[in-house]
């Protein structure tokens, strides 16, 4: 190895290779030693088992007692408050609006939220605008509370959409502990005919970790200059095709396979990161 890409061994592992679990960048990222499905299903079936029951299971979740409370309190509190900032500060509106909305990783920071949930889309500058976490302005453009205050939130129907959004990811993240991955899954498949660049993809955790396993491009290209993350991607694939319903689910099911480590074509997922940094200096060229 050359001096000059001599630090890659210890920033990454004590290998040449991607080994997760063994450096310094694996703690920062909370990389496991290994993804594979503790119950040994395969993930495609797992997969398709879970879309095929899908209906009656977030029917039964929503019937769980620690779920039917969450939602109880979320409705008193939305019913009953009188400014948004009351709304957002409390903390049974926050587990819900949020999990719903697939921002569970994001419950306690109550400052952020209120701050960007009230920003003024209209203002580039506004908080909501200049996250690079991109959930953020599509929740907040989904109920602009800058613009309409409670009233997008305080009815019915809004009411009933989040409660079935809440116990839809609830019911994603209990089948992610039998599959790993499977909630992403999920996830991204719902998402994905709203993709329309390949930022999108890279400021929404879930499309970037579905997207970036499946294409078998380590986490570690996030450290490269933004240039050399959209060329990894968009020279790998076309993002119109995620339009197609039939590509998405041939998609997800390569990011369960490549997730869980059970096909050799994931080898590619190994990457020697030495060529990976040479590949990324000349994508940036």
């Amino acid at each position: 190895m050359s001096t000059s890409l001599s630090y890659l061994t210890t920033l990454y592992s004590s290998s040449t290779t991607f080994d997760a679990g063994t450096s310094l960048l694996d703690t920062i990222y909370g990389i496991g030693a290994s993804s594979s499905s503790a119950s040994g299903q395969d993930p495609v079936q797992a997969l398709q088992s879970a879309e095929q029951n899908q209906t009656q299971d977030i029917k039964a979740t929503a019937a769980e007692p620690q779920v039917k409370v969450a939602i109880a309190a979320f409705t008193q509190a939305v019913k009953s408050a009188t400014s948004v900032t009351q709304l957002l500060s409390n903390p049974a509106v926050m587990n819900v609006l949020l999990t719903a909305n697939g921002m569970s990783d994001q419950i306690g920071y109550t400052a952020l939220a209120t701050k960007t949930l009230t920003s003024n889309l209209s203002d580039s500058n506004s908080l909501a605008n200049t996250l690079t976490d991109t959930r953020w302005k599509t929740l907040a453009e989904t109920y602009n509370f800058y613009s309409n205050g409670l009233s997008s939130i305080q009815n019915s129907a809004a009411i009933a959409s989040i409660a079935n959004a809440y116990a839809t990811a609830t019911w994603q993240n209990n089948e992610d502990q039998v599959t790993p991955g499977l909630s992403n899954a999920l996830s991204f498949k719902a998402q994905a005919s709203t993709i329309t660049s390949v930022d999108q993809i890279l400021g929404n955790p879930t499309m970037r970790t579905v997207v970036t396993t499946a294409l078998g491009i380590p986490v570690q290209i996030a450290f490269q200059p933004l240039e050399a993350q959209e060329k990894a991607i968009s020279s790998q694939v076309d993002i119109t095709r995620f339009q197609s319903p039939a590509f998405v689910e041939s998609f997800i099911q390569r990011y369960l396979i490549a997730n869980s480590g059970t096909a050799s074509a994931t080898g590619s997922s190994a990457t020697d990161l030495t060529s990976l940094a040479i590949s990324a200096q000349g994508l940036i060229a």
